[in-house]
């Protein structure tokens, strides 16, 4: 019989560990380095052992913090509210008021990426239109809760002080008060809801298991002429969330 992946043969020895109580429900785990001690493999094999075991729902990473023995989690509300942001926020970072909402974020922007044909149809531009693309991480007491991935046609913001959303002057302020600054008045935001099952990266990301149910939300948001000015994709582990939609009502 071929002998096992030196990460799999790891996985095995921490799974045991764990079920056997040697680490309690929401204790961190040592750090890699000490574990790549303690067994006299690399760091990456530690890492790939981890990460299986982040993938299978026995641990959560817990950015800037370390690895832990997953606990149960209430499934706490995440209210998405349109009119809530209108004042200058974004829908995607609404309910900041809601217990466990997200309350920090990471984000990385690439410039002059070519739109895929999914995004340019959703974008209203041709394929292979320069975007600014944004990959966020929403966090709640460190802990990540939601994932964006985000996209701007170049040919809106190219050349203003906002291209990038996370820098700049008006750095995390949303869509709205970004396109605002620039002579843009957003109108309508549209969010079409599809059930997936987490991709391996996001298990990842999320600290859920692959093939865990999340909900992933297609958002366009358009000005006042139906132009498209940004559409993103928005994944929520529905273990940890339960997605709440809130309306306004216009007033006479």
């Amino acid at each position: 019989m071929p002998r096992k992946a030196p990460y799999l043969e790891l996985v095995d020895v921490l799974r045991a560990r764990v079920l056997a109580g040697e680490w309690k429900t929401g204790e961190r785990l040592p750090p890699r380095v000490r574990l790549a001690e303690e067994y006299q493999v690399g760091r990456n094999v530690v890492q790939r052992a981890m990460d299986r075991l982040i993938e299978d729902g026995l641990l959560e990473g817990r950015a800037g913090s370390g690895t832990y023995v997953r606990e149960p989690r209430e499934r706490l509300r995440l209210v998405r509210s349109w009119h809530r942001g209108r004042s200058g926020g974004s829908p995607g970072r609404v309910g900041t008021r809601e217990r466990g909402a997200a309350d920090a974020w990471e984000a990385h922007s690439q410039v002059r990426v070519p739109a895929p044909d999914t995004i340019a149809q959703r974008l209203a531009v041709t394929s292979g239109e320069l975007c600014v693309h944004t990959h966020y991480e929403f966090l709640a007491d460190r802990r990540p809760i939601q994932l964006s991935a985000s996209w701007e046609p170049m040919a809106v913001t190219e050349g203003t002080p906002v291209m990038l959303p996370e820098r700049g002057p008006l750095a995390g302020k949303g869509v709205v008060a970004r396109m605002r600054a620039i002579g843009i008045t957003v109108d309508t935001v549209v969010e079409l809801q599809r059930p997936a099952r987490a991709t391996p990266v996001q298990a990842r990301l999320l600290g859920i298991g692959v093939g865990d149910l999340v909900l992933r939300i297609e958002r366009t948001i358009f000005d006042t002429d139906g132009r498209p000015v940004e559409t993103a994709d928005i994944v929520i582990p529905d273990a940890h969330r339960a997605v709440v939609y809130e309306f306004g009502i216009d007033r006479p």
